[in-house]
């Protein structure tokens, strides 16, 4: 059995954690928000008051962050990661980053001579709660299998992306068509029921057809359709707009920076844009299919009860 500190208990790193600590491992984990701290808490994770305490003893030192401010700012400074970690622990962001910060921390790890891997997920909340998240690895080919141990029970998949940062780079493309899938399962919902067709004989029928996808199978922005849907929750976040429109963001940076344009990248982001204007960066992303019918009266949203 592994020692793990586990920074960032969140949506994802909460269910995340707590699949390790049901596999056997032990697990320190700490974050700012006291309510994430005590969900963490109840899937047996040992809350405890600082960074250097997590690591204490730690084989695996994991993040799982917002954004890649905060990843920067858990790795620097007296009180960070770098300032306590040996070269005999692993080194393993699964937070989804811009392509800079991950090469920031993989060259400021290796001048330490400290090991460290990127590894972003796919699968969302639910994945992660199941433990069948696919993680996509990033760096020295030496470290693969070691991160893969690591990782085994809170993954259904790992995959080897490539050298430094080719995990991240992997996930800001996988995200970015999820959410171009979004917009069509959004646009094919709505469209249909205004057309006259029954919601579940077309979901079925895009099911078993080419309008099948995973945004399609699991986000699909009707209610009483399909169990993991936000629309049969009033929206509330699976996955929230605001870090939707991080993610699009970071592969419209990524295409500004290697001259590909983006245009059904940059429609999504507008999508967003919209909601978060309205005060709703909060919701469920799947939300955007308000945006797409003239009096917004969406089925499965009631503005009254999102309080």
């Amino acid at each position: 059995m592994s020692d793990y500190a586990w920074i960032g208990l969140g949506n994802m790193g909460g269910p995340m954690s707590a699949n390790l600590v049901a596999a056997g491992h032990t697990v320190k984990g700490f974050d700012l928000n006291e309510q994430a701290c005590e969900v963490a808490a109840q899937g047996g994770v040992q809350i405890v008051g600082s960074i250097a305490d997590a690591m204490d003893s730690a084989d695996a030192v994991f993040t799982m962050l917002p954004k890649g401010q905060h990843v920067r700012s858990v790795y620097e400074g007296e009180s960070g990661i770098w300032a306590h970690a040996t070269e005999q622990m692993l080194l393993i962001d699964s937070s989804t980053v811009d392509i800079e910060t991950s090469r920031y921390i993989h060259e400021g790890s290796a001048q330490r001579g400290l090991n460290f891997v990127d590894a972003p997920v796919s699968g969302g909340i639910s994945g992660a709660a199941a433990g069948t998240l696919t993680f996509m690895l990033g760096g020295e080919a030496t470290l693969m299998e070691r991160a893969t141990g690591y990782i085994t029970p809170m993954s259904g998949r790992t995959i080897v992306a490539g050298a430094a940062s080719m995990g991240i780079a992997a996930k800001i493309c996988n995200n970015m068509m999820l959410f171009i899938d979004l917009m069509a399962s959004a646009e094919g919902s709505q469209l249909a029921e205004k057309l006259g067709l029954d919601p579940q004989v077309f979901w079925e029928i895009a099911s078993v057809s080419s309008g099948r996808s995973w945004a399609q199978q699991t986000w699909y922005p009707v209610p009483d359709i399909i169990d993991t849907a936000a629309a049969n929750n009033n929206f509330e976040a699976t996955f929230r707009t605001d870090l939707a429109r991080k993610d699009i963001g970071l592969a419209l940076d990524a295409g500004e920076s290697t001259g590909v344009r983006l245009p059904a990248a940059t429609l999504a982001k507008d999508h967003f844009d919209e909601l978060i204007g309205q005060g709703l960066g909060d919701r469920d992303c799947s939300l955007i299919v308000k945006n797409l019918l003239p009096d917004e009266k969406v089925r499965g949203w009631n503005p009254q009860q999102a309080g």
